[in-house]
């Protein structure tokens, strides 16, 4: 059984560029929740087929591993998202604003841990908790393109 979570949030930047914020790695330190570092990033980052493998910080997701599924380039880009606890399908649409850009940040999951409560604790604590951390990310996201939108 999967779960969704999705959050929005409006950029001052065209959609192509706040993909390009986006999927810009080495700025995930500054606005990805709970990014500690980057292991791996294909060459061809974000076409489709390519991946990028990060670590979480102590205590957060571990090991996460994005595989891009999708990609129309400033409109939407879908990954395979596959982590310790959970496995899922996040997907991030630019839709052109009169005052920028709608980012739509979604994850579809299911948690990969069993237990006779794990559809209990998903209900109660782990979905909120996983909005509540898409939230963050985009309100960090949104600080630094308003930033890069100073400097345009």
């Amino acid at each position: 059984m999967s779960s969704r979570a999705r959050e929005t949030i409006t950029v001052p930047l065209p959609p192509g560029r706040a993909e390009a914020l986006w999927t810009d790695v080495q700025r995930w330190p500054s606005f990805m929740e709970g990014f500690r570092n980057r292991l791996e990033l294909a060459p061809e980052w974000p076409q489709p087929g390519s991946r990028v493998v990060w670590e979480s910080i102590p205590g957060g997701r571990g090991r996460v591993t994005e595989k891009v599924r999708e990609r129309d380039p400033g409109r939407r880009l879908v990954s395979d998202v596959y982590e310790e606890r959970m496995a899922g399908r996040q997907a991030v649409a630019f839709t052109p604003a009169e005052d920028g850009t709608l980012v739509e940040l979604e994850l579809e999951y299911e948690l990969t841990q069993h237990g006779p409560l794990r559809a209990i604790a998903n209900a109660l604590f782990i979905r909120r908790a996983i909005s509540d951390s898409l939230a963050r990310t985009l309100r960090r996201y949104a600080t630094e393109a308003a930033e890069d939108a100073e400097y345009e």
